[in-house]
């Protein structure tokens, strides 16, 4: 017995002595580790019901695009005295002339010039095949047929990765005319009654979260006014250095450029994606230099194709709509990259601007500018630079 009684017991674990027992290392780590995977886990399902919806989600997503356009402009209206019936009429027919005009004089230009296109281009392929199967290359025609379809078959399986997207949201001209109208009429909703429907959004909140994610999103809302404004510019930069360089290029040479016109509207319309769209378009001006100018004409088509892209690409993409949405450079490169892999054309459109407004957003909620800042303007989202600092300040 006097045995047994001398033995210790050995103490019982706790919580707190298992706690103890981890490095403070791992506990850290681990405590980041599973809110990683919340986060992730609610990005996911988010993404998935986005996909799920996609029909509708991409309609909408283009309507508030749009409405961040067309907002700024009919409050303006208002201010100078229009009644907002009129203002809200003016913006969505304004919007439908502009886009159903540019996309009038591309049908009518290519129609008339596409016969002569087709007819130029069978030419030239018979001049290049000729070429091909002469001394010093002697290519019989097998050879020749194997290469092109082996080009094309590159181009399908390259290219279909950036149409995936888009041919995913409708295949058919039903689903089209479907998402066009839902966006029309998500537009004309959000001029009528865009800050009610927020409201209503926000109610739906805990009461006390309810100030911040008011005021998260008219930060947001900003930063997507400044990016549309700003993205029109850079597709106007586009439009005009590549229309302006065709137009030249005929000029110098003595033979007209064909199809001035409606590339640089579709250099300006599918610049609104962010590099594919000026690339592809780009890459058309190049083949019609090719086909009616000659290969020299072309080659230089090519370079101003590639200058214009390396303005876009290193100067006005990174650091202009960089500094107004408040996004580093090389954020913005791997957001249209990363939404261009994810989702095709779709996500290469909506990517920068989606991490522009969560940036902001977020931002504005973890330094709690909601407390002393519940309405944020323009100066409080996109602050000027500040110029060097002198001294004595």
């Amino acid at each position: 017995m006097a045995n047994r009684s001398s033995e210790k017991t050995a103490p019982a674990l706790t919580d707190a002595h298992v706690t103890e027992s981890v490095a403070p290392g791992m506990r850290i780590a681990a405590a980041w580790g599973w809110r990683i995977l919340v986060v992730a886990a609610v990005i996911a399902l988010i993404g998935f019901i986005v996909v799920l919806l996609r029909d509708v989600a991409v309609p909408v997503f283009v309507a508030i695009l749009l409405s961040a356009l067309l907002v700024p402009l009919c409050n303006w209206l208002q201010r100078k005295g229009w009644p907002k019936a009129l203002a809200v009429a003016l913006c969505e027919i304004g919007l439908l002339i502009v886009i159903a005009g540019l996309i009038t004089v591309i049908v009518i230009t290519v129609r008339r010039g596409l016969p002569d296109l087709v007819e130029t281009t069978q030419v030239r392929y018979e001049d290049f095949v000729q070429f091909l199967a002469a001394p010093p290359l002697n290519l019989s025609e097998k050879d020749i047929t194997g290469y092109v379809d082996g080009l094309v078959k590159a181009f399908q399986s390259d290219g279909g990765s950036l149409l995936t997207g888009a041919l995913s949201v409708g295949s058919t001209a039903g689903h089209v005319l479907a998402g066009a109208l839902i966006a029309l009429f998500m537009t004309l909703f959000i001029l009528i009654d865009g800050r009610s429907m927020w409201t209503w959004i926000v109610r739906l909140f805990p009461s006390r979260a309810r100030a911040a994610i008011m005021g998260a999103g008219e930060a947001g809302w900003i930063t997507l006014s400044t990016f549309v404004r700003v993205q029109i510019f850079v597709a106007f930069v586009d439009a005009v250095g590549i229309g302006l360089g065709a137009f030249l290029l005929g000029f110098f040479i003595g033979d007209p450029f064909p199809l001035v016109i409606p590339i640089a509207i579709a250099v300006f319309l599918a610049s609104f994606i962010p590099v594919v769209g000026a690339v592809a378009t780009g890459v058309f001006a190049v083949f019609v230099a090719l086909v009616y100018l000659g290969p020299v004409p072309a080659l230089i088509m090519l370079g101003i194709v590639v200058l214009v892209q390396q303005l876009e690409g290193h100067v006005l993409q990174p650091f202009l709509i960089g500094n107004a949405v408040k996004v580093h450079p090389v954020a913005v490169v791997l957001a249209v990259a990363t939404g261009g892999f994810v989702a095709g054309i779709p996500g290469a459109l909506f990517a920068v601007p989606l991490v522009a407004a969560l940036n902001v957003m977020i931002g504005y909620v973890a330094r709690g500018d909601w407390r002393t800042n519940p309405h944020p303007s323009l100066a409080d989202v996109v602050p000027p630079k500040k110029g060097p600092v002198t001294r004595g300040e």
